[in-house]
């Protein structure tokens, strides 16, 4: 990742951006039943405010969740960070999650939280989960930096007892998707509720089949927090024994005959 030096105008607190779903619309905030924290992608280092490119890319995504669980009580929020860097050792974005989903609590009650990131901000959802509101993570080429992610993996007891998807694409050569199986295989250990796609052919935004990525993502987070049955190549992965479950082709195609 493209390192920013640690200077410059510093940012306040963290943020979120507009409800989309029950609450965004003018309807009651007790029509929410599950949230959604979106988290944009990041970069290694940085103390000014994310860039607004990466809270955009995260509205294909938002609008897709909004189209196939708003109407069981889905809303969905972007996640601004303090800060564009992860910053070493205070990792930054990692306490403004965990931020984020204590005020779905404040917000919405007691209801179940989704963390979805991208790069950065996948990592940051993988680290967070440990949140008591936290049932599922969805993490999208999530970066694990070397040598770090080798000498002094990411911890991931934290994630047991919740539902776990990785994604990430064969080709992708700005985040190691080695390294992302490597810790879905160490998840696995503790936690047999993990699953990780690869997307053969495909680069670190996933774009050449960004349809089926959203469909997979869509159709994750209807399971996990509405127990919707999952389509059968999700069920298939989290059953799958390592290495299957965690090496999952997804499809071309995957979702074309979803209803949402």
């Amino acid at each position: 990742m493209a390192q920013e030096a640690l200077s410059g105008e510093r940012a306040g607190a963290p943020r979120l951006g507009k409800p989309l779903g029950p609450g965004g619309n003018g309807t009651a905030e007790d029509a929410v039943h599950a949230a959604a924290l979106l988290l944009p992608a990041g970069r290694a280092a940085g103390a000014r405010r994310p860039s607004p490119l990466a809270l955009a890319a995260q509205r294909p995504l938002a609008r897709r969740l909004a189209r196939a669980a708003g109407a069981d009580g889905l809303v969905t929020h972007v996640v601004r960070y303090r800060h564009r860097g992860w910053n070493g050792a205070s990792a930054d974005p990692v306490h403004d999650v965990e931020w984020a989903a204590e005020e779905m609590t404040r917000r919405y009650g007691d209801v179940p939280v989704c963390l979805i990131g991208t790069g950065m901000g996948a990592r940051a959802a993988l680290r967070a989960a440990g949140h008591p509101a936290v049932t599922a993570v969805l993490a999208l080429a999530p970066w694990l930096p070397e040598p770090e992610a080798v000498l002094d993996p990411d911890p991931v007891r934290q994630l047991s007892g919740r539902r776990v998807l990785l994604v990430h694409g064969t080709n992708d050569t700005r985040t190691d998707p080695d390294l992302s199986f490597r810790l879905a295989e160490r998840a696995k250990k503790v936690n047999r509720d993990v699953c990780r796609f690869e997307v053969h052919s495909d680069g670190h935004t996933l774009a050449e089949h960004r349809p089926e990525v959203l469909a997979l993502a869509a159709d994750f987070v209807r399971g996990s927090l509405f127990g919707h049955p999952y389509a059968r190549p999700l069920t298939d992965a989290l059953a799958a024994p390592p290495p299957l479950g965690l090496r999952m082709p997804l499809a071309s195609g995957f979702g074309e005959s979803l209803r949402y």
